[in-house]
């Protein structure tokens, strides 16, 4: 049986990375889901192509999270298209990492914008639709337990998330809405590769200092936020889940 079954989600960045494999895992389960995103827009139709050609329901969305009226929009997407909402999920992110003598205001503003305001945003627009049962997955970063050098800004992001996370647990917990982050480690990803992190010392390390003995991939993640968009996790909220293969 499908655990999504009639449920509509929205993914937030969800056009490649750890955000794609979060709406195609909830299509597999039956959910309706937005898929949405920035600025690639093909990313983001090949991601629904997929979605549909395995016999689920998708559509694409562009919007800016962090301005309002665009995060809201969104929202009022899916409710138009699926008639509901019942899954957030807070994907979008950016990460830039500098030491602290080159952190400019320009890297502050754009990450927390994202990270932290785009979050808010999106996630003041779903409330209004989200009823009781419903689930919101925020996507945090092991950055905050092992505070690497030169991420004091990204880290500060994701600690952002990971309080924000708790207070609107105890907010919406009477609502029976659900509040939940999912905190990765590494991930394969697009990104990744640009940066030059696989086949790096980075990445060599990382697998040394991970139990399970490897790097994590988009679908780790997404099976994760999977079980937390669903009734099996009805008992979970304000949580932070390390998802890093046991990495610490």
């Amino acid at each position: 049986m499908s655990k999504l079954k009639d449920k509509v989600a929205v993914v937030t960045g969800a056009s490649k990375g750890i955000g794609a494999a979060i709406a195609k895992s909830l299509a597999a389960e039956g959910a309706s889901v937005v898929v949405n995103y920035a600025s690639s827009r093909a990313g983001a139709d090949k991601v629904v192509a997929e979605i549909e050609a395995a016999g689920g329901k998708a559509v694409a969305v562009g919007g800016d999270i962090a301005k309002a009226a665009e995060a809201q929009a969104i929202v009022d997407a899916a409710v138009e298209r699926f008639g509901r909402l019942d899954i957030l999920v807070n994907n979008s992110g950016v990460y830039e990492f500098a030491p602290l003598e080159a952190i400019t205001e320009e890297q502050f503003h754009r990450q927390f914008n994202v990270n932290v305001l785009g979050l808010l945003l999106t996630t003041q627009a779903a409330a209004k639709h989200l009823g009781e049962g419903a689930s919101i997955i925020n996507i945090g970063s092991l950055a905050t337990r092992i505070v690497p050098p030169a991420s004091a800004v990204y880290a500060g992001t994701k600690g952002a998330v990971d309080a924000i996370t708790g207070v609107l647990a105890q907010e919406l917990g009477p609502r029976k809405i659900r509040v939940n982050a999912v905190n990765p480690g590494l991930i394969e990803t697009e990104g990744v590769h640009t940066a030059g992190v696989i086949g790096s010392d980075l990445e060599t390390l990382t697998v040394t200092k991970t139990p399970l003995g490897r790097i994590g991939q988009p679908k780790d993640i997404a099976s994760i936020v999977t079980f937390l968009a669903s009734d099996d996790s009805y008992w979970l909220t304000g949580e932070q889940l390390v998802a890093a293969g046991g990495m610490r």
